[in-house]
């Protein structure tokens, strides 16, 4: 029997955020911590088994509640379905014969919910990697983001950028160029320009999140996606500056220049601060990194933090200041892309 197991590991932006889903620059590494698995093998039928976050038990109407908070209303179902449905759209679209066998499918994730770290696209990018193995189809690696972007977007409805998913397919840190001049279309799907960097050139780096439920995703996109489409001048000139930073960031991890990075980072935190109306609870996080030293800024749409912190005196302060605040701190350990 054939046994495919394939992961993608959460992410953090480092710096351009969220300037990427308006054409704009970002760099972003992967958080190896945490990853979704999805194991597929050959079945006699076509079948999605539910996991631990698929549930439909509940001690009472508080815990379905926070369950649906956490989870939503399908857990990752949604995600395993509309992936396997996009990738046979996409084989049976570019002459891709594939083989009348069927397969079970399952997956588990440890990314923290709702705190930035792109567990949702995490799954859908692990799901593919299965099904390529599984139907040996190469899809060129550029693409594989864009693909995974229209599971979400034009399956499940769901605002996102490219970031994300460029980051949990080509893993490591990189550097992304969304600037409408640089897209290409490969395969029908838009591409941006990836330039990966090597992580060896990053001073140390962590992040830090709140182990209490923060707003989805979708609630801070969408609003912000509304103030720029109606032109707020703010927002305008913001995904501008954000993509900016992005670029000059870049320079400076090539220049291994930490203190300028760490600059960029806690810039691209206080303009998105001067834009948007973001929760008390987790401003409170960023000031208590810079407290003790270290730049910080949302590593996505918040309830997660990345920075670097110059030494390990910064280090323990940094945990010292977060940890009675009910926030978990790990140091990021990035390895070099394949």
């Amino acid at each position: 029997m054939q046994l495919i197991r394939q992961t993608a590991y959460a992410r953090a932006g480092l710096v351009g955020n969220p300037s990427d889903g308006y054409n704009g620059k970002t760099i972003s590494v992967v958080v190896e911590d945490f990853s979704a698995r999805v194991t597929m093998y050959e079945w006699d039928q076509l079948e999605i088994v539910w996991s631990q976050e698929d549930r439909s038990s509940f001690r009472s109407v508080r815990e379905l509640a926070q369950d649906v908070r956490l989870h939503g209303y399908y857990g990752g179902i949604r995600l395993v379905k509309a992936a396997i449905k996009k990738f046979v759209e996409f084989c049976i679209a570019r002459g891709h014969r594939l083989h009348d066998r069927n397969f079970s499918v399952r997956y588990e994730s440890n990314v923290p919910r709702q705190v930035g770290l792109a567990g949702s696209s995490a799954i859908i990018v692990a799901t593919l990697r299965c099904l390529m193995e599984f139907y040996q189809v190469e899809i060129p690696l550029e693409v594989q983001p864009s693909l995974v972007l229209s599971v979400e977007t034009d399956e499940l409805g769901i605002a996102a950028g490219l970031q994300d998913r460029v980051i949990q397919v080509y893993e490591g840190a990189v550097y992304m160029d969304f600037t409408k001049d640089r897209m290409q279309q490969h395969r029908g799907m838009m591409c941006g320009i990836y330039e990966p960097l090597d992580p060896v050139l990053l001073p140390p780096l962590y992040l830090a999140y709140s182990t209490d439920i923060s707003e989805p995703t979708e609630v801070f996109h969408n609003n912000l996606r509304a103030r720029f489409e109606q032109g707020e001048q703010a927002v305008v000139d913001g995904m501008k500056r954000f993509a900016e930073l992005a670029l000059e960031a870049r320079h400076a991890i090539l220049d291994q220049d930490p203190a300028t990075l760490a600059r960029l980072i806690d810039e691209n935190f206080d303009l998105r601060r001067s834009i948007c109306q973001l929760p008390k609870d987790q401003v409170d996080m960023v000031d208590r990194a810079r407290a003790a030293g270290a730049s910080a800024k949302f590593a996505g749409s918040g309830g997660a933090i990345i920075g670097t912190y110059p030494d390990e005196a910064a280090f323990e302060r940094l945990t010292g200041n977060l940890i009675p605040t009910g926030c978990k701190v790990i140091r990021l350990n990035l390895r070099a892309t394949n």
